[in-house]
């Protein structure tokens, strides 16, 4: 039984798992909306999310949980810590917003648009 177990395997063992999720929340907070199959932009939602809601503490501590998370990406880091968590001051979450877009043509996989609101 598969009782309490939390997140998607997406067909690839831990390592590669953890670096895609990493590249798509990169993806996500440089260029605020990303395209991608909805099993993916589910489980990377959720991250980002915390991400911001870290960049708004605005601590050293929570610019020092970011950076662990997101490492050689100092550009992106410094727009999130910035603008993204100056632009959702007054708001205590719901950042990502979740489109669907429809079939891809080559394997119907559903495809989504995640991005910040």
């Amino acid at each position: 039984m598969a009782h309490r177990i939390d997140g998607r395997k997406l067909g690839r063992k831990t390592a590669p798992r953890k670096a895609l999720y990493r590249n798509l929340i990169v993806a996500v907070i440089r260029y605020e909306q990303i395209r991608t199959t909805e099993a993916k932009a589910k489980e990377v939602r959720g991250q980002v999310e915390r991400m911001i809601t870290l960049a708004k503490e605005g601590s050293l501590t929570s610019r020092r949980r970011i950076i662990s998370e997101m490492p050689n990406e100092p550009l992106v880091i410094d727009k999130l810590m910035t603008e993204i968590a100056a632009r959702y001051g007054d708001r205590t979450s719901g950042f990502t917003r979740v489109i669907r877009l429809g079939p891809r043509a080559g394997d119907a996989a559903p495809i989504v648009q995640l991005e910040l609101v």
